[in-house]
């Protein structure tokens, strides 16, 4: 059995290096950004909500506050602060012709720290994205940057560490860099789903069948021979992968699919872009996911998903069994350790003689422009948008809502995914005057989800720009913001507190800018995770009587501006 399956794990190297050419990496060049040994919450490639995860989640034993080391010799390059994504982060360009990236950050080295601050207060902003040459700030492997946080997007204490070539800003998986990361448990392997793929993906509710490991890794379908009933099938695996004394659910590195003992198709989670990132949408089955399903990579390319992590051999992965013959199918899957584990199966086709029934509204097409045009809702999709061919069924229905100044126009349905924004161009059920016009917005909504942008307008004509599908309407906001202090009034005494502290709400939901000023100048106020402001005291506000003026706007223009007088 274990020379069995040495020479299994041989094939499968030799398979796999067909269609992936061979990559080096240096090795032991950069070092853990930690003092303690890694462990990881998330790796590369980790399938998340409309992104791929694009590095490495490092376990900081549920602490903030640990010391971040620079991973090599470099120079800081940028630094990025913000409320939600990366919050607090650094990136150091280094010689060879990578960058790293450090998130989730709480504070900074001393000297980087009142750089930063200096420059926030240069741009009267709190929110920055600063590009530093390489003389401002350099670097020497295992040189102290900041503490560990949990700023930004993060949901608990860890780092999130990434490598990229620094030529393009493409992210690299950084397990292929050589980390001291045991690693002998292969990937684990939950269920085979089958398309039917003479329609859309998103048309179809995909065939489950769950798999069992039958021999080491290798598991078996239930049944061991599927009847399909199309001509044309493909195939998505739910999968995932662990790490030796570790429990998380991380994401696998490549899989391979073979039809008849010959390669097909594969992709591999080594090389992606941000600007690619969203193209997840595409791996996945979006439909079953967003309606609340598992996770399913497909193991195919979809026809509007060009230059993704697939590498074909013989075909997109659109399967051919029109014959009906018995079809043994192979889908090896590996973690970056190069740990392997197999589905195995068969398929033979089955003509049925029941038809399925039609589909509502146009049919749209990847990689070409087209739209709808009604007496009063519009919308155009571009060559990028769509991933599959799918029909688009618009609805129309009335609101009840004084606020929503037009009908409610449904444009197909939030499962399927849009990669470019889609424009839609809305008219309101009455004229409105410039004043109305200038406070109205569209909102998107699905669900419970909501999103709502400012409109242009042509004429009677509203226009927006929105990445998801679902229902679109035109909302006259008159409503300012609430700016609600937190443990002081106005007249209060904070001579013994450390810090001031309030927050901003709107009844969209929708918060454009807020303005904080004290004695008449800029004071840097923070705003992690979107919740509340906060000011820690500092040499801005020395004892004595001071004015805070706060001064908030919503999206639709709307503003309210509040002053507190206080002693410090």
């Amino acid at each position: 059995m274990r020379i069995l399956t040495l020479l299994l794990l041989l094939n499968s190297s030799a398979l796999v290096a067909q269609i992936f050419p061979p990559a080096s990496y240096p090795q032991g060049y950069f070092r853990d950004p930690l003092e303690i040994p890694i462990r990881l919450a998330g790796n590369f490639g980790e399938l998340r909500p409309n992104h791929y995860h694009m590095g490495f989640d490092i376990k900081t034993n549920t602490r903030e506050n640990l010391p971040v080391y620079a991973a090599a010799d470099g120079y800081i390059s940028r630094i990025k602060i913000e409320p939600y994504g990366f919050g607090r982060a650094i990136y150091i360009t280094h010689p060879n012709g990578f960058t790293t990236v450090y998130a989730h950050l709480n504070a900074f080295n001393p000297a980087l720290e009142k750089w930063v601050k200096d420059q926030q207060y240069q741009r009267h902003s709190w929110k920055v994205f600063l590009e530093l040459t390489a003389d401002i700030f350099p670097v020497k492997k295992g040189d102290f940057l900041a503490n560990s946080g949990n700023t930004g997007g993060s949901q608990a204490p860890h780092l999130h560490f990434e490598i990229r070539r620094t030529d393009g800003d493409v992210n690299v998986n950084p397990f292929l860099f050589g980390f001291p990361i045991a690693d002998n448990v292969p990937p684990q392997l939950q269920r085979l789903a089958i398309y039917d793929r003479t329609r859309s993906v998103y048309e179809q509710t995909p065939r489950l069948y769950p798999v069992k490991a039958y021999s080491g890794s290798t598991y078996l379908t239930t049944p061991s021979v599927i009847t399909v009933s199309s001509p044309l099938i493909s195939f998505a695996i739910g999968a995932y992968d662990t790490q030796t004394g570790s429990t998380n659910h991380n994401g696998i590195y490549e899989a391979t699919l073979k039809v008849d003992d010959q390669p097909v198709v594969a992709f591999r989670m080594d090389n992606i872009s941000y600007n690619d990132t969203r193209d997840l949408n595409a791996h996945i089955d979006y439909k079953t996911k967003s309606q609340g399903g598992a996770f399913l990579q497909h193991l195919s390319e979809l026809p509007g998903y060009v230059n993704g992590i697939y590498k074909r051999k013989s075909g997109n992965g659109a399967i051919d069994v029109s014959d009906g013959a018995v079809h043994v199918i192979s889908i090896q899957v590996k973690d970056a350790s190069g740990n392997l584990s197999t589905i195995e199966s068969k398929v033979r086709f089955v003509k049925a003689n029941q038809e399925q029934p039609a589909s509502a509204g146009k049919l749209f097409y990847p990689q070409m422009m087209d739209g709808f045009e009604g007496p009063d809702c519009e919308f155009y999709l571009g060559e990028r948008c769509l991933y599959d061919s799918v029909h688009i069924r618009y609805n129309k229905s009335a609101n009840s809502n004084d606020q929503v100044v037009s009908a409610i126009h449904t444009i197909g349905a939030a499962y399927i995914p849009i990669r470019d924004s889609v424009l839609v161009r809305i008219q309101p059920l009455r004229t409105l005057t410039d004043a109305e016009k200038s406070r109205t917005v569209m909102q998107w909504f699905a669900g419970t989800k909501t999103e709502v942008q400012k409109v242009q307008w042509q004429g009677n004509w509203a226009s927006a720009r929105f990445r998801d599908l679902g229902s679109f309407q035109l909302v006259l906001d008159i409503e300012p913001p609430v700016i609600t202090p937190i443990g002081f009034v106005n007249g209060s005494d904070l001579s013994k507190a450390t810090r001031l502290t309030f927050k901003v709400t709107d009844n969209l939901e929708e918060i454009k800018n807020v303005r904080t000023e004290l004695d008449g100048k800029w004071l840097r106020f923070t705003n992690d995770k979107g919740v509340i402001f906060i000011y820690q005291f500092d040499e801005m506000c020395m004892a004595g009587q001071h004015e805070l003026k706060i001064r908030a706007e919503d999206e639709a223009g709307n503003v309210t501006e509040k002053t507190y007088n206080f002693t410090r």
